[in-house]
């Protein structure tokens, strides 16, 4: 009973904090787009703006709640939300939660992909150059790790798509499903042709920090007793790694990819953006140059919301990996 009580006290906590985090964040996000120079009336009409007279402008100002003052906005959009309605978007004319909906997956699809696929190279990465530290190996993958992490996500995905898609012709140059094709017409096969080179990005961008945070906890642990006396007996290489070395290694390792849920979800929006992936980060940035406030504080909710998850998450596995956390946990 009182570890239920202890269980339901933390996941309050947590609770609380989300909320805590979703109003501060679309408070924020709303007072930036506000002090944007952005007109959002003049975003909406586009090309057709010196066509429409002062009356128009005044109509559609106010059908979408444009001529309040700013705090009722804000006021009247958060009581939509706590009943279910994010609004409607300016730019597409369809709902946002509709909208989100339908990013929603691409994004969890280049997200996952990328966040699995760095923390798994990263990972034996690190572990193969901690365990020949000072050899050619060691040295070459350091400098791999130093350019990457010093390099700018959209340069790799421009040479990517230079290379791959325009030079060689393997991938499709952009988009997430094939034009001209309904979406019922679309196979997942067609849709991981296009997400490759997107995933391709991320992953070996967030590869550098895996690898080299692996190398020095490798480095750390082979320095403790324990390890030396497995060496006094005999044993080495991968079987020392495997029996004395992984667990160890593991957990920070973990709780460092995990950290890095947001930098992965914030590289997806450039590597949305080069390869014109429709996914929430392409949303996200239409969203804030043509002034389309409902979508872009739908968009940073959703966002907010999926790296808080992403958080709580490392924090649950964390503990079900060391059990030692587990009492202190609950």
């Amino acid at each position: 009973m009182m570890r239920a009580m202890k269980l339901f006290e933390v996941l309050l906590r947590k609770c609380v904090r989300l909320v805590l985090l979703l109003i501060g964040v679309s408070l924020l996000s709303f007072m930036l787009v506000k002090s944007s120079p952005i007109d959002p009336v003049r975003a909406y009409i586009g090309a057709d703006m010196m066509t429409v007279s002062p009356e128009q402008l005044e109509r559609i100002s106010s059908y979408w709640g444009l001529d309040r003052n700013p705090l009722e906005q804000f006021v009247h959009w958060m009581k939509a939300v706590f009943h279910g309605d994010l609004g409607t978007s300016m730019i597409y004319r369809t709902p946002v939660a509709d909208l989100i909906a339908e990013r929603l997956g691409a994004t969890l699809l280049l997200t996952g992909g990328a966040w699995i696929l760095s923390g798994i190279l990263g990972f034996m990465l690190g572990v193969f150059s901690g365990l020949n530290t000072g050899t050619f190996v060691d040295k070459g993958i350091r400098l791999y790790c130093y350019v990457l992490a010093s390099s700018p996500g959209f340069w790799v995905g421009l040479l990517f798509l230079m290379f791959f898609a325009v030079h060689l012709g393997w991938f499709p140059v952009g988009l997430g499903t094939p034009a001209g094709l309904l979406a019922g017409e679309v196979t997942w096969m067609d849709r991981l042709h296009h997400v490759i080179l997107p995933i391709a990005t991320l992953s070996i961008l967030g590869v550098a920090n895996v690898a080299l945070h692996t190398r020095e906890k490798v480095i750390e642990i082979y320095q403790q007793p324990f390890i030396q006396f497995a060496k006094g007996k005999g044993m080495k290489g991968l079987r020392l790694f495997r029996l004395h070395g992984f667990r160890s290694v593991l957990l920070p390792a973990v709780s460092m990819h995990f950290a890095s849920f947001g930098e992965i979800f914030g590289g997806a929006i450039v590597a949305e953006q080069v390869f014109s992936y429709p996914g929430m980060g392409k949303a996200l940035v239409e969203a804030g140059l043509g002034g389309d406030v409902p979508l872009l504080l739908g968009m940073v909710l959703a966002s907010a919301l999926f790296v808080f998850v992403g958080n709580l998450l490392a924090d649950v596995l964390y503990i079900a990996v060391d059990p030692r956390l587990r009492k202190g946990a609950i």
